[in-house]
């Protein structure tokens, strides 16, 4: 770290993967005030130029690590496809450098446990930008289960939109060479550490899992990028606890949502408009009980909105300002000053569900591969096919 006489220390970080991403990064990393990007770092020189240029950073490199020889960061931020986290992080591992990892974490669970157990020989703190953990409503909810106001917990309903005509889906649809076709889940791949962040704390590590994938818009030409689904439903059971989860390109508004269905009571929670509130009850008799519900539920909005409008004026409203939040709370736990805010096991837990949800969209498209072969075929393959 570096000291002045006049002020804290403060972190020197460098970022590796120039992409749309990165931005945000530099952004929260210096509205938090805890650290200096010094450095970025592409194996693209004009990616790593354009963001230096634009954002006033001193260093670019297209070599990890040269970058980390000169440099020598406190932290790197990985910002790059996650078939490269397991090399990458372990480079910085080496470097003496602890690590902050864009989702997803890694390509595999196998990947990310090597990860996780590279960081605690290393003694240095690795975490990932589960970020919407650390919006508004994420943590009420904490704040709601540590008071145990919901009882015990029942069942999560989790709800995520991807939007193909946004600025990351045309990158994807547009272009067959995306990195995002090169994973096993492909587009869920890249999206379902959003939906499962949320729901994993509830869980324990027996989790059962079935998965239906499919593509709903119609055929582009491309083989590539037709043979990317776009619809998700999964169930999870982990115990008594149940978890059902819809991954959707064509829902519109595009939703991110999430229900929690306790014992003694519910919520309803939109990441999209920062709300949570509490699942509408009536208990006065018939016909007159079913007025008062709606006025309840209308009261708790409007404590939302106001709620919002004193953090849009504190300046706590930005778009990234989850990210923001959860880096404070991992440069607390760099520094020695707090716990990690994302514990290892809920991020191999993660990983472990992805794996499982990945391995179920193959086995759907085996059995739907199978069915649609001529009998010719299907007398013609191998017995282990059929075992």
């Amino acid at each position: 770290m570096t000291t002045t006489p006049h002020a804290p220390p403060r972190l020197k970080i460098a970022i590796i993967g120039c992409g749309k991403i990165a931005d945000g990064h530099v952004e929260q990393i210096r509205a938090t005030g805890r650290g200096e990007v010094v450095a970025v770092c592409d194996r693209e020189p004009l990616m790593a130029e354009q963001l230096a240029v634009r954002m006033g950073i001193p260093g670019q490199y297209t070599d990890a690590a040269a970058m980390l020889a000169e440099c020598r960061p406190d932290v790197v931020h990985i910002a790059t496809p996650p078939d490269s986290h397991r090399f990458l992080a372990e480079l910085c591992f080496n470097a003496g450098c602890h690590v902050f990892m864009e989702k997803p974490f890694a390509l595999t669970e196998a990947q990310s446990r090597e990860i996780v157990a590279l960081a605690e020989r290393a003694g240095r703190q690795v975490g990932v930008n589960y970020l919407y953990n650390y919006e508004p409503p994420g943590l009420e909810l904490a704040q709601w289960v540590a008071g145990g106001q919901l009882g015990e917990i029942v069942h999560l309903d989790t709800s995520y939109g991807y939007n193909l005509a946004g600025d990351y889906g045309l990158a994807v649809m547009s272009d067959p060479n995306h990195w995002v076709h090169r994973l096993p889940g492909k587009l869920f791949h890249n999206v379902l550490d959003h939906v499962l962040a949320k729901v994993v704390p509830f869980l324990g590590d027996e989790i059962e899992t079935q998965v239906l994938a499919f593509r709903r818009r119609g055929p582009t030409g491309s083989a590539i990028v037709d043979a990317m689904p776009d619809e998700l439903r999964f169930i999870l059971r982990s115990g008594r606890i149940t978890v059902t989860g819809n991954v959707s390109a064509h829902g519109r508004p595009v939703q991110h949502q999430l229900r929690v269905i306790g014992t003694q009571d519910s919520l309803e929670l939109d990441y999209t408009t920062r709300t949570l509130v509490r699942t509408a009850r009536w208990s006065q008799p018939s016909a007159l009980g079913r007025l008062f519900p709606a006025w309840v539920q209308a009261r708790q909005f409007a404590g939302n909105g106001w709620r919002n409008l004193g953090r849009f004026r504190r300046h706590e409203y930005h778009y990234f300002q989850c990210m923001r939040e959860l880096l404070a709370r991992y440069y607390d736990a760099v520094e020695a000053k707090g716990p990690a805010p994302l514990p290892a096991a809920q991020i191999l837990r993660v990983t472990r569900i992805i794996d499982q949800i990945v391995e179920g969209i193959a086995r759907q498209e085996a059995v739907a591969t199978a069915a649609t072969a001529t009998p010719a075929a299907r007398n013609d393959a191998p017995t282990e096919a059929h075992a």
